[in-house]
C-alpha cells in the first residue's frame, strides 16, 4: 500500500505537467485510432469477399468489357455452380459528390450469388419482372430519402444520356462488413439502349462472377476458365473476389502504405513524450532515490515506483484516447463518402494496438529511469545538485 501511495503522489507531483503528458498520449492515440480506421476501411472490401466467388475480367484491364457469349461456356466447367455478371455504370446522381456504386446485373442471378444481400421477396419479384426497376441498399435509400416507387434519373457519362429507374427494392446487408451504399439495375435495359444507340457495346458485360461449390478448388477452377479463352480476342484473367477487390486497391498502395507507416509512428511520438516526462522526473527525483535507498528500498521498489508512475500516466492517457476516438471517428464518417468507404468504424484490432501500445510504452519510458535509480551511489545522489 505504501508503494502504491508513493505511486500516486509522484504521478501527481507535478500535476500541469502531468496532465499535460496525458493529453499528449491521448491526442497521439486519437490520431493513430483515426488513420488505422482510415486504412481498415480501405480494406473492408477485401475483408469482406467471399472464398467461394471468382471475378472474370479482361486479362488486359478491367475497363476492357467481354463478351456475353462467355457465360455459357463457364457454367460448363466442373465445380462451378452459378454465373451471373456485372458491368460498372458510373453516371451522376443530382450531382457528382453523390457517389455510390451503380451496376448493370444480371437480375436472374445476381442476388442468387451475393446472398448478402437482403431483399423481400415480393420486392425481388417486382424488380426481376420490371426492367426499367432497381434495388438499392438501405443507406442510399436512408442517405437520399428514397422509398419504394421513387425515380430515380442518373446522367451518363460512360453510357451517355439520362436513364431513369423505379426503385423496386431496398436490400439490407446480412453482415456488418456487407456494403450497403450499392445501386443495381437490370443490365438487359441498358443492353436494349445499346443496340438501338451504340450497337458496338451491345452484348458485352464488364465482368463475371462464379459462384463455386469448393473454395479449395479456385486455382484450378480459374485455370480452367482462363484457358477455355486462351488466345482469343478477349483472353481473361480470372481470380478470386479477395484477388480481385486488391487489384482495385493497388493503384493507393502508396498512400495507404504511407497512412499505415504513419500511424506507428505516432506510436513511437508517445514514447517520445512520455520518455521525456520520465525522464525528467527520475533527474528531480535523483536526491531522493538516494534517501529512500538510505531507508532501505530495495532496487526492487525503485523500479515498482518509477514504472508504477510511468504505466499510470500511459494507461490514463490510452484509455482517455481511445475514448476520444469514437466521437471523432464517428465525427470524421459524416464527411467521409459513404460510397469510397461503406464501412467506417473502429476495429477491434485498432483498440488492441492501442491497448497494447500504452503498456509497451509505460514499459519502454520507464527503462532509461530505471537504470539511473539502480546504478545511483547513495553518495552521488545526495550530493546531486540539479
Amino acid at each position: 500500500m505504501k508503494i502504491l501511495k508513493l505511486i500516486f503522489k509522484n504521478t501527481l507531483r507535478h500535476k500541469l505537467r502531468t496532465l499535460l503528458t496525458i493529453l499528449g498520449i491521448s491526442v497521439a492515440v486519437v490520431a493513430f485510432g483515426t488513420l488505422r480506421t482510415v486504412v481498415t476501411a480501405w480494406y473492408s472490401g477485401v475483408n469482406a469477399s467471399s472464398a467461394n466467388r471468382l471475378i472474370v475480367r479482361q486479362s488486359v484491364s478491367f475497363i476492357f468489357p467481354l463478351p456475353l457469349s462467355y457465360r455459357e461456356k463457364i457454367a460448363q466447367i466442373p465445380g462451378v455452380k452459378e454465373v451471373t455478371y456485372a458491368n460498372w455504370f458510373g453516371g451522376t446522381y443530382i450531382d457528382k459528390t453523390n457517389f455510390f456504386a451503380r451496376l448493370a446485373i444480371d437480375g436472374g442471378t445476381y442476388f442468387d450469388v451475393y446472398n448478402e444481400f437482403i431483399v423481400p421477396k415480393d420486392q425481388l419479384d417486382t424488380f426481376k419482372k420490371e426492367r426499367n426497376t432497381c434495388v438499392i441498399g438501405e443507406e442510399v435509400a436512408k442517405k437520399y430519402n428514397l422509398k419504394i416507387g421513387d425515380i430515380m434519373t442518373l446522367n451518363g457519362d460512360i453510357y451517355p444520356g439520362n436513364w431513369d429507374f423505379i426503385v423496386a427494392g431496398i436490400y439490407k446487408p446480412k453482415l456488418k462488413s456487407t456494403d450497403a451504399m450499392q445501386m443495381l439495375f437490370h443490365w438487359s435495359y441498358l443492353n436494349e439502349r445499346m443496340v438501338q444507340e451504340m450497337p458496338g457495346r451491345a452484348n458485352e458485360v464488364g465482368w463475371y462472377i462464379v459462384l463455386i461449390n469448393d473454395p479449395l478448388q479456385s486455382a484450378s477452377i480459374s485455370n480452367q476458365i482462363d484457358n477455355l479463352f486462351k488466345n482469343s480476342p478477349n483472353e481473361t484473367k480470372t481470380e478470386t473476389e479477395a484477388a480481385f477487390q486488391q487489384g482495385f486497391l493497388q493503384s493507393s498502395s502508396a498512400i495507404i502504405s504511407s497512412m499505415n507507416f504513419i500511424s506507428f509512428v505516432i506510436i513511437g511520438i508517445i514514447m517520445l513524450v512520455l520518455g521525456n516526462t520520465m525522464i525528467m522526473a527520475a533527474r528531480e527525483r535523483t536526491r531522493e532515490y538516494a534517501v529512500l535507498k538510505t531507508l532501505g528500498f530495495s532496487g526492487k521498489h525503485l523500479s515498482i515506483i518509477i514504472l508504477g508512475e510511468s504505466l499510470t500516466v500511459s494507461i490514463i492517457g490510452g484509455l482517455l484516447g481511445l475514448l476520444l476516438t469514437f466521437p471523432v471517428v464517428n465525427g470524421f464518417s459524416i464527411f467521409v463518402p459513404k460510397g469510397m468507404f461503406p464501412i467506417f468504424q473502429i476495429e477491434p484490432v485498432t483498440i488492441i494496438f492501442a491497448c497494447i501500445a500504452s503498456l509497451i510504452i509505460g514499459f519502454v519510458a520507464a527503462i532509461f529511469p530505471i537504470h539511473k535509480a539502480l546504478t545511483l551511489k547513495i553518495v552521488d545522489g545526495i550530493r546531486f545538485v540539479g
